[in-house]
């Protein structure tokens, strides 16, 4: 028997935001398509890519939206923060000034998305160890001054990539089974979805989980 498509029981909206040129665009890549993009274009206002993954024996579709680093995109781009469960903080190991910039990406991440929304920062290029620019320690202290969850990884070698979805995606799980993620609120990035019985249709409108519901 083969899996359906929309066997899935939440969809995850994540957004990824950084600095031009720090590998967002790759990183997205490296999770979607196991791939790495050597000459990665800079994005153009905004890419997207989906992924199946697995929280606690729960499919979950993550719908990821890669903004544009660049300022002149940033009106566009802020547009697609609202409503989003999860933010990656992307900065470049190798380059000071991605990693100066963070503040205000932080606070453009605090303003315009929801005060339950999971940030990850994210210090790419962890393979360009000898042109480290940014140590792990300071970067480590900021997340934790912030209450972020903290990784560095390599878009190009794979390490960490897998992680740094994954452990946004449980610190969103983790937030609707504590109750402190309102599935019912327009802005929380979440939908339920729950699985069609076998031979009906899936309803495109989201639901909300049925009180007392084991299935």
């Amino acid at each position: 028997m083969t899996t359906a498509p929309y066997n899935y029981s939440y969809i995850f909206k994540y957004i990824i935001i950084g600095d031009m040129g720090v590998g967002k665009s790759c990183l997205l890549h490296q999770f979607t398509e196991k791939k790495f993009m050597a000459d990665c274009p800079h994005t153009i206002g905004v890419e997207f890519g989906t992924r199946i993954i697995e929280v606690s024996g729960q499919k979950i579709k993550l719908q990821i939206w890669d903004t544009a680093g660049q300022e002149r995109f940033r009106a566009v781009t802020r547009s697609y923060y609202r409503g989003a469960a999860g933010a990656l903080m992307v900065y470049d190991i190798t380059r000071r000034s991605t990693y100066n910039h963070l503040s205000s990406w932080l606070t453009d991440a605090r303003n315009l998305t929801n005060p339950n929304t999971v940030i990850i920062l994210i210090g790419n290029k962890a393979d360009l160890e000898a042109q480290r620019d940014v140590t792990y320690e300071e970067a480590k202290q900021f997340a934790e001054e912030n209450g972020l969850l903290f990784l560095e990884a390599s878009a190009k070698t794979g390490e960490n990539v897998e992680d740094a979805f994954l452990e946004a995606a449980k610190k969103i799980y983790q937030n609707i089974q504590d109750g402190s993620l309102d599935l019912n609120a327009a802005e929380s990035g979440v939908q339920h979805k729950p699985s069609a019985p076998q031979g009906g249709r899936l309803t495109s409108e989201p639901q909300p989980p049925k009180e007392g519901c084991s299935c």
